[in-house]
């Protein structure tokens, strides 16, 4: 039987000012696949991974200066 394959697209979400607020992956519409947060200087905010619009795995949240501020694991 042959196997589906899904495709993904990459997106790119911006700040009113133009610079990147989100990036990441949509699969049929829905987030799926690794994204990022920045903040509008640029700076990583968040990431992590989302399976059918669902977070999953380990969230990262960072602070201003681009130190780990927060790992949180999500729940099955």
């Amino acid at each position: 039987m042959p196997v589906k394959k899904i495709l993904r697209k990459r997106y790119i979400h911006y700040h009113k000012d133009g610079s990147i607020w989100a990036k990441g992956y949509l699969a049929k519409g829905k987030m799926d696949g690794y994204w990022e947060w920045f903040r509008k200087d640029g700076t990583t905010m968040r990431t992590g991974y989302f399976k059918n619009e669902k977070r999953v795995g380990k969230w990262t949240t960072f602070d201003k200066s681009g130190r780990v501020a927060k790992v949180t694991q999500m729940k099955s």
